[in-house]
C-alpha cells in the first residue's frame, strides 16, 4: 500500500478507506488528538500557530464549536469506524483534556469493550501555571488507550535507568562492585501439581504462593550465585543493574508541547515516537484522522511505517506536506513518498455511497 494524505472531512474519509479501499481490519495503530470540545475557534496569525482566540486575530486553522452531547456523539460516529478498520491486533490511542475525557472514556468503553480498555495515561503538557483562579494549576492532559482484542501488538517500551534510579531501585553492591537488587522467588497463588510447588533446598513455598519458576531452574540460579539468602535462609533472587535494559515505562509522561508550533495543537514527536515503536511492527499502517501538523505520519515514517493521514483544513495539510518534506533532508531516513487524494462530499463514487447507505441501514435496524 502506498502512504495516504487525504483532504476531506475525516468521516468521509474514514467511509473511503472502509468502503471504497476495502481496509476492513488492515490498521494496526491509530492515534488521535480531536478538537477537545472548547467551543472556540484555532487559529494561526502571520505564518505562527496560536492557541484558542477569536477569528477576527488571524486566520483560522478549525473550529472546535461542538460541545457536550454534540461532541461525544461526533466521535462515537467516528469511532465506529476505525474499530472496523483496526486489525484484530490493533490499538487506538486518543488523545483528550480533562474537560470532557472522562465522558469520552465512558462512550469508548461501549464502542471498543470495557475489557479491551488499557490505560488512562496521563501527559505533562506543560510547565506549572500561576494564573490566579479557583482550582489547581493544570498541566496535564489524558490519552486513553484500548485495543481491538486481548492479543495486540505490544513491544515492550523501556526507559533509561538515571543514576537516582540506579541508587534507588538497586541499593545492593556486590564484592566487584556491581549494583543489585533481590526479589522474591515465589508469586501468590498455590499450585497442586507441576514443579512449581515442590521443595527448593528444603523449602517449600509459603502458604498460599508457588515458586515463579520449577525448582531446576532454582537449583540453577543457586550454583550460579543469583540466589541471595538472608540470614534467616529466605532466598531472593538477585537482579543486576547492568543486566537490565531499561524500566518499565509508567501511565505518567513528560511530553510537553512544541513552543513554537507550525499548528495548533501540535504534539511532542518523541511521544508520537514512543507510541508508534509501542503499539505497531514495521510493516504496520499508521492511522492519524486528524492529522494536524502531520507529527504522527512523520514518526511513522521515520520507523518505517506504513501511513494514512486525514485532514480537511488546508492549513494541516499544507503543515503536514512540509512536515514530510523536512525528512529527505536528513540523511539517514528515507524520503516520504505517498498519495494525496481529495475527496468532497458531493464527489464520492457511487458504489462508495451504495455501501455507505447499506451500512447506515444495518446500523439502525441493530
Amino acid at each position: 500500500m502506498k502512504n495516504l494524505l487525504i483532504k476531506a472531512d475525516n468521516i468521509v474519509g474514514l467511509e473511503y478507506l472502509l468502503y471504497e479501499k476495502n481496509m476492513k481490519d488492515s490498521i494496526d495503530l491509530v492515534y488521535i488528538d480531536p478538537p477537545y470540545a472548547t467551543g472556540g475557534n484555532f487559529t494561526i496569525t502571520n505564518g505562527r500557530a496560536t492557541t484558542i482566540s477569536n477569528s477576527k486575530n488571524g486566520d483560522i486553522a478549525y473550529t472546535d464549536t461542538l460541545k457536550g452531547a454534540d461532541f461525544i456523539e461526533f466521535l462515537r460516529e467516528r469511532l465506529l469506524l476505525l474499530r472496523e478498520l483496526l486489525s484484530a491486533q490493533g490499538a487506538i490511542y486518543l488523545h483528550i483534556d480533562y474537560k470532557i475525557g472522562h465522558y469520552v472514556k465512558v462512550m469508548m468503553d461501549e464502542v471498543f469493550g470495557v475489557d479491551n480498555f488499557r490505560n488512562d495515561i496521563t501527559r505533562i503538557k506543560c510547565n506549572p501555571k500561576n494564573f490566579d483562579r479557583v482550582g489547581y494549576g493544570n498541566i496535564k492532559d489524558m490519552i486513553l488507550f484500548y485495543t481491538k482484542s486481548s492479543h495486540p501488538i505490544w513491544n515492550e517500551p523501556r526507559e533509561k535507568y538515571l543514576e537516582k534510579d540506579f541508587e534507588k531501585l538497586f541499593p545492593k553492591t556486590d564484592k566487584q562492585g556491581r549494583r543489585y537488587a533481590t526479589v522474591p522467588i515465589h508469586a501468590p497463588g498455590e499450585t497442586e501439581n507441576g514443579k512449581s510447588n515442590q521443595p527448593f533446598k528444603g523449602i517449600l513455598p509459603p502458604a498460599g504462593r508457588h515458586w515463579r519458576t520449577d525448582v531446576e531452574t532454582l537449583e540453577e540460579w543457586d550454583k550460579e550465585g543469583l540466589i541471595e539468602w538472608s540470614s534467616t535462609g529466605n532466598p531472593r533472587k538477585i537482579i543486576y543493574a547492568d543486566e537490565r535494559e531499561g524500566k518499565r515505562v509508567q501511565d505518567i509522561w513528560e511530553y510537553k508541547d512544541p513552543q513554537y508550533p507550525t499548528y495548533p495543537t501540535e504534539k511532542n514527536a518523541e511521544m508520537l515516537d514512543l507510541i508508534i515503536k509501542t503499539s505497531s511492527n514495521k510493516d504496520s499502517i499508521v492511522l492519524d484522522c486528524f492529522c494536524g501538523s502531520g507529527t504522527t505520519l512523520k514518526a511513522a515514517q521515520i520507523n518505517n511505517r506504513q501511513w494514512i493521514g486525514i485532514d480537511q483544513s488546508e492549513y494541516a495539510i499544507k503543515a503536514t506536506i512540509g512536515k514530510l518534506e523536512t525528512i529527505e533532508r536528513n540523511l539517514f531516513e528515507t524520503k516520504a513518498e505517498y498519495h494525496l487524494v481529495e475527496i468532497e462530499k458531493n464527489k464520492i463514487s457511487h458504489n462508495f455511497q451504495k455501501q455507505r447507505c447499506t451500512q447506515k441501514n444495518v446500523e439502525q435496524s441493530g
